[in-house]
């Protein structure tokens, strides 16, 4: 038999359907399966395409690809990977190519990868952001696997990328084992903290500075249209003019102040506590959702603990400036932080990864996509081995600049009340990445006086303890 597909698709759904289409719009014929024959079944008959057709068992679907196999998993995270990949295992020969475009655990990748590899079968995981539109029409992705298998799948992955501005695909070679899943799972911790700010810039511009949800609406496309401009400005602007087909009125108003998360966001803040990088911004992102999930713990709270009268703005325009500057280098420090945590990745698990690369591929086609991706990359590019982003000349002088606009939105928000945990923590990490003194000698102090873990001195090296029981 003529093995005519060239990829084969397992899992179907929204992100998978799309991701399809996309290659066979490309010209790649794209054999397709899901467990449950009538998603293949609503699939092919919703969306026929010459270059997609269906599959009803995992057996017939690799039996259809021309070798060296290709498949691309889009399935749910977790045990339903290693339960498709123990049927597929059997049905593969050396040399063949499994992908896996969920978001799973870096770890997770890395175990995987080593147990196909004993069969001389390539394993890799790839990161792909942008939603289902992103899927259907250009997304970013992070491929990270063995470089020398890379070429037989790189042709699909760099055809059905997002193209950025100079035409290049959003999407690289991010380096062995887990990396692209890892590089995704940092992109998502950054989307958290872009995500909160933009809600923290939303408040202060509601409650403190009084702005009608038209006035949000001008307000965040104008911003838009600036230096700001990205996806999730552009989407905010948007969603502040939607009038509800439910009820009467805007449809942010009515809809529940209480928001989940899938996990990666919370990983990108586990992995940066044992790598020992602070990336406070996602973690005080993922707190904020979690603690909006407390609804009526929330309402119980607000009837017994006072509410700070909030103040009134005396000019709203200034106002408004004071928080897009804000918004605009609480960017600067999240982005710092994920790449941060990115560059110590590199080093610790031998990676090498590319970050002006990486931040070339974020350019287009994922959720974070923004303006100042560009400079980002351009920062790596002049300088490889940066310390860090706010060191940058371009980002140090911004900050510098602007700074004192992140302090008065971020003490706005203290002093009125409302909660913003992604702008303080900003402002606390730009205090700390520079601060001559972080009262970390008195905790060493305290340590060695409870427990006698001994203390090193700024004056002469060694370790050192001392009797504190003893009368002073």
């Amino acid at each position: 038999m003529n093995k005519l597909y060239d990829i084969g698709l397992v899992g179907l759904s929204v992100m998978g359907r799309s991701l399809a289409l996309n290659m066979a719009d490309h010209g790649f014929r794209v054999a397709g399966y899901n467990r449950s024959p009538e998603v293949t079944d609503r699939v092919l008959r919703e969306h026929p395409h010459e270059n997609l057709s269906g599959f009803y068992s995992l057996e017939a679907l690799v039996s259809a690809l021309e070798r060296p196999r290709k498949v691309f998993l889009m399935i749910q995270a977790g045990p339903a990977v290693d339960a498709v990949l123990e049927q597929l295992l059997p049905l593969l020969e050396r040399g063949d190519v499994v992908m896996d475009g969920g978001n799973s655990y870096f770890e997770d990748t890395n175990r995987r990868a080593e147990t196909l590899a004993e069969a001389g079968i390539h394993y890799f995981g790839v990161g792909v952001s942008g939603g289902e539109e992103g899927a259907r029409r250009g997304p970013s992705v992070m491929p990270g696997g063995p470089r020398e298998a890379y070429g037989a799948v790189r042709p699909i992955l760099e055809a059905v990328a997002a193209r950025a501005e100079d035409d290049k695909p959003c999407c690289a070679y991010i380096g062995p084992g887990g990396a692209g899943h890892y590089v995704k799972m940092v992109h998502n911790g950054i989307e958290y903290a872009d995500m909160q700010l933009i809600a923290e810039a939303y408040l202060l511009l509601k409650y403190a500075g009084g702005f009608t949800n038209r006035e949000l609406a001008e307000t965040f496309a104008a911003w838009d249209r600036g230096e700001l401009h990205s996806y999730l400005i552009g989407i905010t602007a948007d969603i502040f003019t939607r009038q509800d087909d439910l009820a009467t009125g805007d449809l942010i108003d009515h809809i529940l102040d209480s928001a989940g998360q899938k996990g990666t966001g919370r990983w990108t803040s586990i992995e940066s506590l044992r790598q020992g990088v602070d990336v406070s911004m996602i973690t005080a992102a993922c707190s904020a959702r979690v603690m909006s999930n407390h609804l009526e713990r929330r309402a119980r709270a607000g009837g017994r603990i006072a509410a700070v009268p909030v103040t009134g703005v005396d000019n709203k325009s200034a106002f408004a400036e004071t928080v897009r500057q804000a918004l605009y280098t609480g960017k600067i420090i999240a982005y710092a932080q994920g790449f941060s945590l990115l560059a110590d990745a590199s080093g610790r698990f031998g990676w090498g990864l590319n970050l002006g690369e990486i931040a070339s591929i974020f350019r287009a086609g994922c959720i974070i996509q923004a303006a100042f991706l560009g400079d980002i990359t351009a920062a790596y590019r002049a300088d490889p081995a940066l310390e860090s982003l706010l060191l940058a000349p371009f980002f140090l002088d911004r900050v510098n600049e602007r700074q004192e606009h992140l302090r008065r939105a971020a003490a706005a928000a203290v002093l009125g009340g409302i909660p913003a945990p992604a702008l303080t923590n900003a402002a606390a990490y730009l205090d700390g990445f520079r601060a001559r003194a972080c009262g970390a000698n008195l905790i060493q102090a305290q340590r060695d006086c409870f427990g006698a873990h001994t203390y090193e001195r700024a004056d002469r090296p060694g370790s050192f303890h001392y009797d504190w029981r003893k009368t002073p």
